[in-house]
């Protein structure tokens, strides 16, 4: 099945699944704050539960340039299962949790296990697929982390049925279920581009790449693109399931999955559109993708002033789509991005 000519699509579809599970795991603790707060009540402060959603992005922050230098280094097939099945094992352990510290701390560590994911799979996933597909099985695989985020706005709703321990302890055995299906079906492969032995000049020593890295104009471009739309991003996706609560007058169990499906369906729309739109724009021009991904960072400017002037629902809700389209078309970019970078410092891509 390794050779087939449809593999590359089954390597996607594999993914797909790992990915959802990367955003459901992290994303449902969000809505089922009110469930999780009677049990610890530590949480009924909002500082609190700021620093609890908090660490985990500042170790995935740090944890993402390490984790593409190690998905450089070992195989990409085991560091995607090793993540997954740690991560998981973390959302199951969150179940036993009895005070505010036992969750900090496993929040700590699934940003560390988590972070590894991503430069895997989009390394395994560019190897698979030519130009002419890459772009449309990123965003295929994109989706997959927002149907992950959408229905991690359900957590509320299966904690209101049974009990937010429940929850955890139910997505994260699926998780560990599924890790070991992996190890039977995920196929490691190494292109052209990265395998053989290279020489100095193609491949110089790290920091002497690093030191060309941090000299290059177009990576401070590229994170100053991608810093613009994640800090208010994050905000949104942690914030939003409670102003939909406060808006609407109704319980998380309901909020949860209007504010989570609302971003998840207009970022679905956002990276399908801007995968086969890019696609094509860059057989003709070779900006394409550039061209596609803008499109994307303009759609944040709306959604951050409807989100600022207006506090009813369907400020709420235009906000939200304005975002979730435009930040998924921003993704397109990644493959482009990482190329270029390469190109600058001699790195392999996904160690950028």
């Amino acid at each position: 099945m390794k050779q087939a000519r449809y593999y590359p699509w089954v390597v996607v579809a594999l993914l797909w699944f790992v990915a959802l599970l990367n955003y459901l795991d992290r994303q449902m603790l969000s809505t089922m704050k009110p469930s999780i707060q009677l049990d610890i009540r530590e949480l009924e402060s909002a500082t609190n539960f700021g620093r609890l959603m908090a660490v985990f992005l500042w170790i995935y922050g740090f944890m993402s340039p390490v984790s593409g230098i190690i998905a450089d280094k070992v195989s990409r097939k085991w560091l995607i299962i090793g993540s997954l099945f740690v991560w998981s094992g973390v959302t199951l352990l969150m179940s036993y949790a009895t005070g505010f510290n036992q969750l900090y701390w496993l929040r700590a560590v699934m940003g560390i296990s988590e972070a590894l994911y991503i430069p895997a799979a989009l390394s395994l996933i560019a190897d698979y697929h030519s130009s002419s597909t890459r772009s449309l099985a990123v965003g295929i695989h994109m989706t997959g982390l927002y149907m992950g985020q959408a229905l991690g706005g359900f957590g509320a709703t299966i904690a209101a049925a049974y009990s937010w321990q429940d929850t955890f302890h139910g997505f994260g055995f699926i998780g560990v279920v599924y890790a070991v299906v992996l190890i039977f079906f995920l196929k490691e492969r190494r292109s052209s581009a990265t395998t053989g032995p290279l020489t100095d000049e193609e491949h110089p020593h790290f920091f002497q790449g690093l030191k060309g890295l941090l000299t290059l104009l177009p990576f401070w471009i590229i994170l100053l693109y991608f810093s613009i739309p994640s800090i208010p991003g994050w905000a949104i996706k942690n914030w939003l399931p409670t102003l939909f609560s406060n808006s609407l007058h109704v319980p998380m169990s309901q909020a949860g999955p209007v504010a989570t499906i609302t971003i998840a369906a207009s970022s679905f729309i956002g990276v399908i559109a801007g995968g086969l739109l890019s696609d094509r724009w860059v057989q003709w021009n070779v900006k394409g993708r550039v061209y596609t991904s803008a499109i994307g960072l303009g759609l944040t400017i709306p959604a951050l002033f409807l989100l600022g002037v207006g506090h009813s629902t369907f400020f709420l809700v235009a906000s939200a789509f304005c975002f979730g389209i435009g930040f998924g078309m921003t993704a397109i970019i990644c493959p482009s991005c990482a190329s270029l970078l390469r190109r600058g410092t001699g790195l392999r891509p996904m160690a950028l």
